[in-house]
């Protein structure tokens, strides 16, 4: 089944069990993703679909640091169960040393031998990574590895 479908399916059942906060989050969700529809013209494909995902949690992420500051425990909740509801339609998320693997893998194949190549490691990583981690994650690692 594909991915927006799903989320429409989940959509109705919180709606059915009167689940506010999944309700909310899923709406959100695809709202953005009608937005994205109605920018391109066109709907937006499975991988475009994740990155819409990883967007709307990456944004949750950058609340909770705000509300860490702001210290507003309340908030931070709030954050953490709608990017756990959001998690539950990407794929399984790749550990750090998967991560690790797939970047040097991708050096060793672009002939990668410092961090001005970094745009080339990310050209090979993004597509086998779609959905499965983190874009800034793995941008992090990459420089890491590359100033070695």
């Amino acid at each position: 089944m594909e991915l927006k479908q799903q989320l429409e399916n989940a959509l109705h059942q919180a709606m059915r069990s009167n689940d506010d906060l999944s309700k909310q989050t899923i709406r959100m969700a695809l709202a953005a993703i009608k937005f994205a529809e109605i920018e391109k013209g066109k709907p937006v494909d499975e991988a475009g679909i994740s990155a819409i995902l990883q967007k709307e949690i990456k944004s949750r992420r950058e609340s909770i640091q705000d509300a860490e500051k702001a210290h507003r425990p309340d908030l931070i909740e709030s954050a953490k169960a709608e990017i756990s509801i959001l998690e539950a339609f990407l794929p399984q998320q790749l550990s750090e040393a998967e991560i690790q693997a797939l970047v040097e893998t991708a050096i060793a194949e672009t002939q990668a031998i410092g961090i001005s190549d970094m745009g080339k490691v990310m050209k090979v990583l993004v597509p086998r990574l779609q959905g499965r981690a983190p874009g800034d994650r793995v941008s992090q690692i990459v420089r890491q590895m590359l100033q070695k």
